[in-house]
């Protein structure tokens, strides 16, 4: 497994878990970042931060700690 900041842009992905038990784990799931879920990588800002994906038909933007804390596996 790898972590969705690592991926590159047009990569479609299954996330797999969140690491931290933090308010962010809790933000990201209410956002729909859940395990099971398909995620696209849609754009990266020029140094990498923030990370636009593609999740349940809406974009969403992580910042590049955020996204690597998020474990995932290709389709």
């Amino acid at each position: 497994m790898t972590t969705l900041d690592q991926m590159p842009l047009g990569s479609k992905v299954i996330v797999k878990k969140i690491s931290r038990e933090t308010n962010v784990k809790r933000r990201l799931m209410d956002m729909g970042v859940v395990p099971g879920i398909e995620v696209e990588v849609k754009g990266k800002a020029p140094m990498g931060d923030p990370i636009e994906i593609l999740i349940r038909g809406y974009k969403l933007t992580l910042r590049k700690d955020e996204a690597a804390t998020i474990f995932v596996e290709s389709c």
